[in-house]
């Protein structure tokens, strides 16, 4: 298995900021003592020091290590506070009263504009121009997930790791990002549904991506139907959601007799808050109780999941994996392929079933490289195969020693195999989804 050191890092994040118009620095309050902080840099293979050694960080460069990476947040979160009380400094971004800190240069910091006194805004979602360190130096665990404040996401995050530091991204390969690059500890993203199966995105950026599965967390999901304050179902002519939450409640929507359009958004908690800034009185919105409560809509219509047994799983993403244990129930999942086509999976499946190992997953995936396999024969042609990857999860522990033997048989069958985490199963007690969304 592989593990992700700081010496790995994406140095594109840790570049020098320039003065360039294109290149800036924005930052906002969303509460008394948070700040967010949103960074484009320019990557300039010339700032960037390939050696290691700290006493070369005070000539300009840029080093590896991880006390480098905390010291330039350091200089970065300084500026920011700098900038914000000295009001009446130059439109070159005021940060002349400080040269460096822990023998660090400064940073050149992009002036900014004050914000009104309007309401502290929720959290913007991560995209990939804010890849850049967080100033925050990991007083509290903070879990990336995909979505805006309200997702199911934001639920299940707050569910496996409780007290944690939500942090919204817009895309799933921004969270992987988000841990890789140090600005998040944590990863919870969705990997399948009871009702509308498995979420082929995540399991590909599973094979792209070198993080561990560390936990998995289920989560019973319950729908609403979402619209601004004053709306009557029968003024709608549209309704929104994720693809996946239509789908779960298709049935009952034409039970309603809604004679509506239904449109596929990024995300749940998405919708119901571009219903909200859009001031959209003829469009209704799918997703939790949660997300009507941040935007200001009501609720409609509660729990209009076609069935009530609708559990999303998610899996815990981390840096590193954890130690695997035998005292308590563990899963185990793996991805493998094989140069000779899918007729090895019968040979893996009874390694399996001849140690009484369960599975509780199995899943296939084209494979990428090489996704079509051309076999030759003189007499009827040229037959075409497609190859695939498939991803197993069984329930048994890496420290076990019928999983040990088991996965030792399954690399003699394979070209290619890999453990993407042995981690502790969810057993906490399944309960139908309740009216509160969470």
């Amino acid at each position: 298995m592989h593990s992700f050191t700081p010496s790995g890092m994406d140095l594109k994040s840790l570049t020098r900021i320039s003065s360039f118009p294109s290149v800036g620095l924005t930052h906002h309050r969303v509460g008394p003592a948070r700040i967010v902080i949103q960074c484009v840099s320019r990557y300039d293979s010339t700032d960037v020091n390939t050696n290691s050694n700290p006493a070369n960080v005070g000539s300009g460069h840029v080093g590896r290590a991880r006390h480098d990476w905390q010291s330039t947040c350091a200089i970065l979160a300084s500026k920011v506070v700098s900038s914000e009380q000295q009001d009446t400094e130059k439109s070159n971004g005021g940060a002349e009263g400080i040269s460096a800190v822990n023998g660090h240069p400064t940073l050149d910091l992009v002036p900014v504009n004050k914000q009104s006194s309007s309401p502290a805004p929720l959290p913007k979602p991560l995209s990939i121009a804010d890849l850049s360190p967080s100033p925050m130096h990991g007083a509290q665990l903070r879990v990336a997930y995909q979505g805006v404040p309200g997702a199911y996401s934001e639920a299940a995050a707050g569910k496996a790791y409780p007290n944690c530091e939500a942090i919204p991204c817009d895309q799933f390969e921004v969270a992987f990002q988000a841990v890789e690059l140090w600005i998040a500890d944590r990863a919870v993203l969705p990997v399948e549904n009871s009702l509308g199966g498995s979420i082929h995105r995540n399991y590909d950026l599973l094979l792209r991506h070198r993080l561990h599965i560390v936990g998995e967390v289920q989560l019973p999901v319950h729908h609403c139907l979402l619209a601004l304050p004053g709306v009557r179902k029968e003024y709608l002519t549209r309704v929104i959601s994720h693809p996946q939450a239509l789908s779960q409640c298709e049935h009952t929507l034409t039970k309603m007799g809604l004679a509506v359009a239904r449109e596929a958004v990024d995300d749940t908690a998405g919708a119901a808050e571009f219903i909200a800034l859009n001031n959209l009185r003829d469009t209704a919105a799918i997703a939790s109780a949660r997300a009507a409560e941040l935007y200001g809509l009501q609720i409609l219509a509660d729990g209009i999941q076609d069935d009530s047994g609708n559990v999303t799983r998610f899996v815990m993403l981390a840096r590193e994996p954890i130690i695997p244990r035998t005292d308590r129930p563990f899963k185990t999942s793996i991805v493998f392929a094989h140069d000779k086509g899918t007729s090895v999976l019968f040979k893996v499946l009874s390694a399996f079933a001849f140690r009484n190992i369960s599975l509780t997953k199995i899943e296939s995936r084209p494979h990428r490289n090489r996704p079509i396999r051309l076999v030759d024969d003189a007499n009827v042609g040229t037959a075409k195969h497609f190859e695939y990857m498939f991803y197993v999860d069984f329930e048994a522990s890496m420290a076990d020693v019928r999983a040990q033997n088991a996965l030792a048989e399954v690399q003699e069958f394979t070209s290619f195999l890999r453990v993407l985490g042995s981690y502790p199963m969810d057993m906490t007690p399944w309960t139908p989804s309740s009216s509160n969304g969470e």
